[in-house]
C-alpha cells in the first residue's frame, strides 16, 4: 500500500447532489489512506469530512445553457485558476465529481500535463450528448460509475470504467421509516403530507418553485387537510418566500433549511424538479410528480439532443414511464396539482411502485466508497 501521508487527491463537486456523492467518496479515501489531504472545490458534506475548499461550490451551481452562458466567464475564470493552482500544487489525483461541463475539461488539461484524473460518474451519454464520449477518453483515466449498464457501454468506446453502485442506495434505508421521520419533523403520524422540492439551483427556484406552490394552493383549495413541507437550501430561502408569498400559500407550507432526506422519508407523495433528487425519491420508495420547466432556447437545445423518452431517473432506470413527468410548457400548477394528488387516490398503484424501487434499490447497493477507493488505488499504481 502507498505511504499514507504522500496521498494528495484534488476533487471538485459542483452542486448539492455531488457534494453527497464526495462525501461519501472521501469515506472511502480515508478508510483506506487515514492521513490523505483533499482540496478542491466543494460544500458541507465535503467540509465535514476535512475537505478544503478554494472556492465556495454554489459558483458552480448553475444549469442550463443560457444560465451558464451568463456565468460563463466568472465560471471560466476559476477553472483557469484552479488549474494552475493544481499544476502548481501537485496533486496525486484528480477526481471531478459530475459536473461535467465544467470538470472534463478541466481533467483533459491536468492528464495532458501528467496528473492522473478520474471522474464519478458517468456523463449521460445513453440519454444526451453521446457525442460527450470523446472528451470522455481525453479526460478522465478511469471513470467510476454509479450504474450497472455503464462500464460496458464506456469498455466499447475503449474508457476504463467499474461500476461502483449508487452511494444514495447506502445512505438510505431499503425500508424507510415514516414514522420516525415524522416524529423527526413533528408531523402528525396520520397526516397526508406532500413534499415540494423545487430544486437546489437558483435557476430551478426560478423556473419551478411559484409553480410548485401553485399547484400546492389548487390541492389545498381541493383538500385543505393535505400538509405540505418544502426543504430548501438556506442560501436560496428569499426566493422561495417570494414566491411562497405571491401564491398565497405562506403560512400553509413549511419550509425545512436541508432535511430533504427527512422530508421524503415524511411524505406521502412528492412534487419534485427532475434531478438527483428524483432518484433519492424513488430510494425512499415515494410516489413522485416530476416536474422542469428552464429557459426555453436551453430547453430547445437540450431537447434536441435527448436520446431517451425519459428524463427523469426512476423512468430511465425502469425503463418505462413509472411515474408522470410534466416539462415545460406541460408543468402547468393545475397538471401538477391533478397529477400529484392521483397518486394520493390510489394506494394500491402506490403499493405496486414501492415494489418496484425496492428492486431498483437492491440492484444499486453495493459497498460504494470501498470500490471507489479500490479503483483508485488501482488508477495511482497503475
Amino acid at each position: 500500500m502507498v505511504d499514507a501521508a504522500t496521498r494528495q487527491f484534488a476533487m471538485v463537486a459542483g452542486e448539492p447532489s455531488g457534494d453527497l456523492l464526495a462525501g461519501l467518496l472521501l469515506d472511502g479515501l480515508r478508510a483506506r489512506w487515514p492521513a490523505m489531504r483533499a482540496a478542491g472545490i466543494g460544500g458541507p458534506q465535503m467540509l465535514a469530512r476535512g475537505f478544503e475548499s478554494w472556492w465556495p461550490q454554489e459558483k458552480l451551481a448553475v444549469r442550463g445553457y443560457i444560465e451558464v452562458l451568463r456565468h460563463y466567464a466568472e465560471i471560466a475564470g476559476i477553472r483557469r485558476q484552479l488549474k494552475s493552482r493544481l499544476l502548481r500544487d501537485w496533486a496525486d489525483l484528480f477526481i471531478g465529481i459530475d459536473a461535467p461541463d465544467f470538470n472534463l475539461d478541466l481533467e483533459a488539461g491536468l492528464r495532458g500535463r501528467g496528473m492522473k484524473t478520474v471522474h464519478f460518474i458517468c456523463p449521460s451519454i445513453w440519454a444526451w450528448r453521446a457525442d460527450r464520449i470523446e472528451k470522455i477518453r481525453a479526460a478522465a483515466d478511469h471513470v467510476l460509475c454509479i450504474f450497472p449498464f455503464e462500464p460496458a457501454l464506456l469498455a466499447e468506446q475503449g474508457v476504463s470504467a467499474s461500476y461502483v453502485g449508487h452511494p444514495l442506495a447506502n445512505v438510505i434505508p431499503m425500508q424507510p421509516d415514516r414514522l420516525a421521520a415524522r416524529a423527526a419533523l413533528d408531523l402528525d403520524p396520520a397526516a397526508r403530507v406532500v413534499a415540494l422540492l423545487p430544486g437546489s439551483r437558483r435557476s430551478e427556484v426560478r423556473y419551478l418553485a411559484s409553480r410548485f406552490f401553485q399547484a400546492a394552493a389548487l390541492m389545498h383549495r381541493l383538500q385543505p387537510d393535505i400538509r405540505f413541507i418544502a426543504p430548501i437550501i438556506p442560501g436560496l430561502r428569499a426566493e422561495i418566500e417570494e414566491a411562497l408569498k405571491a401564491s398565497g400559500m405562506a403560512g400553509k407550507v413549511r419550509l425545512l433549511e436541508g432535511q430533504s432526506h427527512a422530508a421524503l422519508a415524511a411524505c406521502d407523495a412528492t412534487l419534485i424538479a427532475s434531478g438527483t433528487a428524483t432518484l433519492e425519491a424513488a430510494l425512499f420508495k415515494r410516489p413522485m410528480v416530476i416536474a422542469y420547466n428552464m429557459n426555453r432556447v436551453s430547453w430547445h437545445l437540450m431537447h434536441r439532443q435527448q436520446l431517451q423518452p425519459w428524463v427523469g431517473l426512476p423512468n430511465i432506470l425502469c425503463n418505462d414511464f413509472v411515474v408522470p413527468e410534466l416539462l415545460q410548457e406541460a408543468a402547468t400548477p393545475q397538471a401538477l396539482a391533478a397529477a400529484t394528488l392521483q397518486w394520493l387516490a390510489e394506494p394500491a398503484k402506490v403499493e405496486a411502485l414501492q415494489h418496484r424501487f425496492t428492486a431498483l434499490h437492491a440492484e444499486l447497493l453495493r459497498d460504494t466508497p470501498t470500490l471507489c477507493a479500490d479503483a483508485i488505488e488501482q488508477v495511482l499504481e497503475g
